[in-house]
């Protein structure tokens, strides 16, 4: 008798922009992101055991080089540090629109205000908007496929993160 396979698949895929003061678009980076295992917890935690809900979860940037791994967590991600050096007090917050088994912040793009010459390296998404924090849940992070970008001070660095969840039959 054949068993019938079936599975979930949660991923997400992030674009990122930098914009010149004249409005030109600089350079443009998109990758897909790892869900780490805290963030799949969070879902599962959030889903199956009454945990409660993160109702605003916040976009962050990866200084240079980051090398994302599952057990990376908001205190402990060793292969990465987060990129400050923006104008905004705090992280920039997810504030996205659902349509089906997908949610996007494509209507509202995480910006950020460059500050001074920086190298940027990625993204990430987490439960804490304090800028440079340890604490909070880290759901997913991503590294530029493309390597590493520079950006020059009071460029704006335009994040959209897309959010998708499907049978993975």
């Amino acid at each position: 008798m054949k068993m019938n396979r079936s599975g979930v698949r949660f991923g997400g895929h992030f674009v990122v922009e930098c914009i010149k003061p004249d409005g030109r678009m600089h350079w443009r980076e998109e990758m897909d992101n790892l869900v780490v295992n805290v963030g799949l917890q969070h879902i599962l935690n959030t889903v199956f055991s009454g945990s409660a809900q993160t109702t605003t979860w916040y976009v962050g940037l990866c200084s240079s080089s980051p090398t994302i791994a599952s057990t990376n967590t908001m205190a402990s991600h060793a292969g990465w540090t987060e990129k400050t050096s923006y104008d905004e007090a705090t992280r920039q917050a997810y504030t996205e629109v659902r349509t089906n088994q997908s949610l996007s912040n494509t209507a509202a793009k995480a910006a950020f205000t460059i500050s001074a010459t920086s190298v940027i390296g990625g993204a990430f998404l987490t439960s804490l908007n304090t800028k440079g924090g340890t604490t909070g849940t880290l759901m997913c992070a991503a590294a530029f496929t493309g390597g590493n970008k520079s950006a020059d001070d009071n460029d704006t660095i335009q994040v959209t993160y897309t959010f998708t969840a499907g049978d993975d039959a």
